[in-house]
């Protein structure tokens, strides 16, 4: 039986997961409504991760992954719960997906949030969440090419 203390430790753990998804989320819907979704505007990863480490204490791995059907088209800085974040912009038709990196390995809730499916992995450095209105299971087929991609 958990205590009312636990409980509330519980349910502080979940609402700061979810917290996270919908800063996320937001700062997606945000660069939608804006003239173009990124500060910085390239395909090439090796355009985007130098400008990300001239903003930020560290940067994140930049994927190519073009040949697997998503194109980088660019990166911001977005901000989450107080802290600048990288953001890499990625497309796969008409459809706009914002991967953000944040420093650390966090526990990020899953999901849909206001229409937009949510899904987090992470590795020894980032924890990373990618925010878009494609299936879920073509969202899941990205993360799955960046992280093979990352390790290239």
């Amino acid at each position: 039986m958990l205590s009312s203390g636990g409980t509330l430790i519980g349910l502080q753990q979940f609402a700061a997961r979810q917290e996270v998804s919908r800063f996320a989320v937001s700062n997606h819907i945000r660069s939608l409504l804006a003239d173009k979704p990124f500060d910085v505007a390239s395909s090439d990863r090796h355009t985007v991760k130098p400008w990300f480490t001239t903003k930020l204490p560290e940067s994140p791995p930049v994927v190519d992954l073009a040949t697997s059907g998503f194109t980088l088209v660019g990166g911001r800085v977005d901000v989450v719960a107080g802290e600048p974040v990288a953001s890499m912009v990625y497309r796969r038709g008409p459809h706009s997906i914002s991967v953000t990196a944040l420093r650390g390995a966090r526990n990020i809730k899953d999901g849909e949030i206001a229409g937009y499916h949510v899904d987090t992995w992470h590795d020894d450095h980032f924890t990373y969440v990618a925010v878009s209105d494609i299936s879920p299971e073509t969202l899941d087929a990205f993360k799955q090419a960046f992280i093979a991609g990352a390790k290239n």
